[in-house]
């Protein structure tokens, strides 16, 4: 099929317009998932640029996921996320997994592409096939995250991706919208970065799994460990657990005695059913620490599938995905309306005027689909 045969327009709602796909979703989705990496990074194509088809796409892809860990980096610029999750995708491959990274990065201006090519920052893995690693540009969505990348992520869950990242642009703390597509959440705080970590009480503090500090050979590494650590405290009312993946909190290397180990607990499941929150040295440049975030990753998800919390997890996620997909079909049904009526100007005229009100607009323009749901109810 042709995209010259793809028919219907705007007004028609996103189902309809959606209903003729400009590409062959059946012989696409029996390719990907018979491992092809070609129809793998084509079918991410139609999902980022959310050609025609693309829903009819995710939809056969969603039965097939489910298997996957999917994990978020986020952190402000320039805390080393690119080489970490570089560091991580080698890490993975050692230990013989397979690994799909979903780099969201900042968008051009003039052309809405991505600005960074992550894949040049992330050199490590060049040429491994079992490593899939795609930039997407944010093209504005908040959060940090573009609007396509859970759908990506499903296709690599589909593709057969044992573990699959996602670094965010790092905006600060509108990176919370990472938390509906990851299972864990990592944030990265570099040394001496202390309004940094002042800005983490504003609003990423929640969101973290795990806080990873980069860069943990440069001065002042040692103040960030403390002050991440005395602000777990205050917030959880519990003593955080500091791994020491480069240094150890005194500053000197990570402990070897056995005596020293016994003050760092083993992980951040507190075994009653809570979550605490662990703090882990790296220097992503050198892979010094790598092995510590991994293994605080796992614990994170083995205390998710333990407690329920997984489960639970993915259905708030679906939850939430339900809510977006109608706020943006039902927005697209009713610019279409406003279309028709000659556009919003002409109605904000009209209240200007004085001759209606907002809300009286509102209600004009959802009453036929308000009734129409009432009468499909019945």
């Amino acid at each position: 099929m042709t995209e010259e045969s793809v028919a219907g327009d705007a007004s028609d709602g996103a189902a309809a317009r959606d209903a003729e796909a400009a590409f062959d979703v059946e012989a696409l989705v029996e390719s990907l998932l018979a491992g092809e990496h070609r129809a793998l990074a084509r079918a991410i194509t139609y999902i980022e640029d959310r050609t025609p088809g693309y829903r009819q796409l995710v939809g056969a892809l969603h039965e097939h996921t489910g298997n996957a860990s999917v994990v978020g980096i986020t952190g402000s610029p320039g805390t080393g996320k690119s080489t970490l999750v570089d560091k991580l995708a080698l890490e993975y491959r050692d230990r013989g997994e397979t690994v799909g990274v979903i780099a969201v990065d900042p968008a051009s201006p003039f052309t809405g592409g991505a600005v960074l090519g992550d894949r040049i920052r992330m050199g490590s893995t060049v040429g491994d096939m079992d490593v899939f690693v795609r930039s997407m540009s944010a093209r504005g969505a908040l959060g940090g995250l573009a609007a396509a990348t859970a759908d990506a992520v499903r296709a690599l869950d589909a593709f057969g991706k044992d573990r699959i990242i996602i670094e965010t642009v790092g905006a600060g703390q509108n990176e919370i919208d990472v938390v509906r597509t990851a299972d864990t959440v990592a944030v990265l705080v570099q040394p001496g970065a202390g309004d940094d970590v002042q800005m983490l009480k504003a609003g990423i503090l929640e969101i973290a799994d795990c806080f990873v500090v980069n860069k943990a050979d440069l001065d002042g590494a040692n103040r960030t460990v403390q002050e991440l650590t005395e602000m777990l405290q205050l917030e959880r009312d519990v003593d955080p657990i500091v791994r020491t993946g480069h240094h150890g909190p005194d500053g000197g290397e990570a402990p070897t005695s056995e005596s020293d180990e016994s003050a760092v607990e083993p992980d951040g499941d507190t075994g009653d059913g809570e979550w605490r929150t662990p703090v882990v040295e790296t220097v992503a440049t050198h892979g010094e620490g790598v092995d510590a975030v991994i293994e605080a990753f796992d614990d994170h998800r083995s205390y998710l599938a333990n407690t329920g919390a997984l489960e639970d997890r993915a259905r708030t996620r679906y939850a939430e995905e339900i809510r977006t997909l109608l706020r943006e079909d039902l927005g697209t049904l009713l610019e279409a309306e406003i279309d028709e009526r000659g556009g919003i100007e002409s109605l904000a005229a009209e209240v200007h005027r004085r001759e209606t009100n907002p809300y009286a607009v509102a209600d004009e323009l959802l009453g036929p689909i308000r009734d129409c749901v009432a009468e499909d109810r019945d």
